[in-house]
């Protein structure tokens, strides 16, 4: 597969139009699409060249509103190969538009483990503790050395990235699209997916019970079997009933309250 693709002179407009607008990622960040409103806005762009008519922007637009959450350093590289797929839709009334966000989907999580990796948990770390190093004998070297160390390999990383992923895309949407590659990919991304939130549900929401007894002397607590029985069990039941009631059309601020009153009242009651 080759990625040499030569960008015309409106591919790099659209570029530093994509790379600008991909720092408003998390603008309006929400707890129910996160990222997603934010990454529509970057595609704006690419959608605004490629399509048209009112119409076919609107639907590209909503497609971008499912949910998104990335490190937002490689935000770019996942806009630039969205960026070619939806090229491709544009053309192609039979591409499978659903396969763009399969394909984000399967990339948010890995890239974002590599993102967290690099710029948070190591570039970041290593040049705060050189600004800081200066900035604690007075020295105005520290804090702009700080943001020069730490945003030269960010910019770069955003821009060429963006780069690389619309490049990378536009290879891979013309080979895969002869072989019938596309199709498989997308199931396999959905999978990816899906573990992704597994992955989620099990690292970000906590419950267990704290209903216990005491049973001829012997000590009975419920969470501990649970545990031993079904690990994260609780966790799991209660996502699969916000997932049914947003299945049954109920607003995500009243899902956030139902959780809220569901906690104080199993606190109260001694059940949580």
């Amino acid at each position: 597969m080759s990625n040499k693709v030569k960008s015309t002179k409106e591919d790099k407009k659209m570029f530093r139009e994509l790379f600008f607008n991909s720092f408003v990622l998390e603008a309006s960040y929400n707890y129910e699409r996160q990222q997603s409103l934010g990454f529509a806005v970057g595609m704006w762009p690419a959608i605004k060249r490629f399509y048209k008519t009112k119409e076919e922007r609107a639907e590209a637009l909503e497609r971008h509103l499912a949910i998104f959450n990335i490190t937002p350093h490689l935000a770019p590289t996942v806009t630039g190969v969205a960026t070619a797929m939806e090229e491709k839709a544009s053309q192609d009334a039979s591409f499978d538009r659903g396969a763009i966000n399969s394909i984000k989907v399967g990339l948010m999580g890995p890239l974002s483990g590599i993102g967290d990796s690099i710029f948070w948990g190591t570039l970041r770390v290593i040049t705060v503790g050189i600004g800081v190093s200066l900035a604690k004998d007075g020295n105005i070297l520290g804090p702009l050395l700080f943001l020069l160390l730490y945003n030269i390999p960010h910019l770069l990383v955003r821009y060429y990235g963006l780069v690389f992923g619309y490049k990378f895309g536009t290879s891979l949407i013309s080979s895969a699209s002869e072989s019938g590659l596309i199709t498989k990919m997308s199931k396999a991304a959905t999978i990816v997916g899906l573990t992704v939130i597994g992955a989620m549900t099990a690292s970000m929401v906590r419950m267990k019970t704290a209903l216990s007894g005491n049973f001829g002397g012997v000590e009975f607590e419920l969470q501990t079997y649970l545990d031993q029985i079904f690990p994260l069990l609780l966790p799991l039941a209660y996502t699969l009933f916000m997932f049914w009631l947003l299945k049954k059309n109920q607003k995500p601020t009243m899902l956030l309250f139902t959780t809220i009153a569901i906690g104080i009242a199993g606190v109260l009651i001694g059940v949580l």
